[in-house]
């Protein structure tokens, strides 16, 4: 599929998905706490508890927080943190599971968050960024194509970097998953075979 095809796609995709609205993060205080924060600006919810913020955070839905899970919330998982060392990553995620875990247990339950809630506290900034949890697609379109586009976008206007890099990644993931499709109608593919066995001729 050609870059204009992509583009073709993604404007059609979102016209759909806002209709006439674009949907923008709730405007903050300077001095809004983390949650607030990675609330207005990842999911843009200005209106939201205790329980709903345990619940989007869920992502298994098992009733607790895991260690990967408070990290993902972090955007620990997330390429604006890939520089970051995995050590520190870890630490992170034990520091804030260790903030709330009081029995110990190594996992958030839903009683122990509403407890740490009810203390009046409230989820640190780890300087780790907002929180980019979100996959490629819905991380462009929150951060990106809601600020700057809209159903009125022509292809044309798809010039930012973040554009460009956004349909970039999509080309490169096709040509690879060809490649791939291609390999596979191959019944045997030279290159998999370990030197020892092949002929020499």
């Amino acid at each position: 599929m050609s870059f204009l095809v992509l583009l073709s796609l993604a404007v059609a995709r979102h016209v759909v998905a806002h209709g006439s609205y674009v949907g923008q993060s709730p405007t903050v205080a300077d001095d809004a706490n983390w949650m607030t924060r990675h609330m207005a600006e990842e999911h843009h919810i200005a209106d939201w508890d205790a329980k709903s913020f345990f619940a989007l955070h869920d992502y298994n839905s098992d009733g607790s927080w895991q260690i990967d899970e408070v990290m993902r919330t972090y955007g620990l998982m997330d390429d604006s943190n890939k520089d970051m060392p995995q050590d520190k990553k870890l630490r992170i995620g034990r520091e804030v599971i260790e903030l709330i875990d009081s029995d110990g247990d190594g996992l958030v339950s839903r009683a122990e968050w509403d407890d740490y809630i009810e203390a009046g506290e409230t989820l640190p900034d780890m300087g780790t960024g907002p929180g980019h949890h979100g996959d490629d697609e819905y991380e462009y379109e929150i951060h990106h194509w809601e600020k700057y586009h809209d159903e009125n976008t022509k292809l044309e206007d798809l010039t930012h970097p973040e554009d460009i890099e956004h349909f970039k990644k999509h080309e490169e993931m096709e040509r690879e998953a060809e490649r791939i499709a291609n390999m596979a109608k191959v019944a045997i593919v030279d290159a998999n075979i370990p030197h020892k066995f092949r002929r020499r001729w």
